[in-house]
Parts: structure tokens; sequence; C-alpha cells
């Protein structure tokens, strides 16, 4: 069955995910206590955490301009580092990016960003390196965002407490 997916700042609800979870529950992670605050966990990156990842950027170099959905887009390359991001981010972002910076096995996150002509940030692909355990070897994780319909009216509303199990999941 599909998996449903809502973020919020600092949460994110599934609903279908899990065995032993009710049809009609959803299940709430708290993102700040994941070890990499939810940028690849939950299987979809938090779109608000990969923007504010870019506040910890350095070593940017403009790539080029090109296009991408037919908009005219501006290729910026750099590294970010998850300390100075999750320092520097909003708030509702803050606790998701401190856990990442604990997390992940490299503060540095190589990252290719695309902006448009007014500014907005289209599509950001980042290259997290983290290790599976302790012992073994690391892993790299490539992350692609897509933003677009900027300005077209949504509306989302988060499931109620009542709505929430609270039971054990159970493995497999």
């Amino acid at each position: 069955r599909p998996i449903t997916e809502l973020l919020a700042p600092g949460a994110l609800y599934m609903k279908n995910r899990g065995a032993g979870v009710p049809d009609d529950k959803w299940v709430r992670i708290d993102t700040t206590t994941l070890k990499d605050g939810n940028l690849l966990t939950g299987g979809v990156t938090d779109p608000m955490a990969a923007a504010e990842l870019l506040r910890g950027a350095a070593d940017v170099t403009y790539a080029g301009k090109s296009e991408l959905a037919g908009v005219t887009v501006h290729h910026y390359r750099g590294v970010a580092d998850l300390g100075r991001a999750a320092r520097a981010a909003s708030p509702q972002s803050r606790g998701a990016l401190s856990a990442a910076a604990k997390g992940f096995s490299k503060d540095a996150v190589p990252f290719d960003a695309y902006l448009d002509e007014d500014g907005r940030l289209r599509k950001v692909r980042h290259r997290f390196t983290f290790s599976s355990d302790a012992r073994g070897p690391e892993v790299s994780v490539v992350s692609t965002l897509l933003l677009y319909g900027f300005g077209l009216p949504v509306t989302v509303t988060l499931p109620d407490e009542d709505a929430i199990y609270t039971g054990e999941i159970r493995q497999g």
C-alpha cells in the first residue's frame, strides 16, 4: 500500500507505515530524535530542512545557467556544514538539523542548488555520508528535492491526536 507522509516542523506523520498499526491511524515521529533529523530517514527529505541546510554553505561556486522544467535556473555547487546550518536555522528546523549534525559521520555535505530568476530554490541535491553502525563502512546517499508550484494555495490538515497510534509497531 502507498505510504502517506505529512511533514511539519519537528514531526513526520505517516499513514500505512508499520506492522500492527490500524488502517485508520497515523504514526507520529519526533524528527529531532532521529539521527539524521529526517533528512533521509522518512524516505523523503524534509523540504524545509533541506533548504535550511544551505545556511551552512561555504566554498560556493557558480556552475552556470540552465533550464529546469521550463524555468531558467542558476546552478551553484558548494559544501554545507551541518553544525553551521543548525546554528543559523529557523527555530522550526534547528532541532532537526542539530540532530543531523550529531548523527552523520561527516559535517560536510556537498550540494548542487538551482535558483530561479527570483532567487527561489527550485532544486537541491545533497550528498550525505554516514556509517550504518559504529564499525561499518561509510555510506553515501544522494537526496534530490524539486520545488515547484510557487504561489498555489495548499491546504494541509495534520492528524488529530486521537488519530495518532501510540502502541508498539511490530518489526517486519
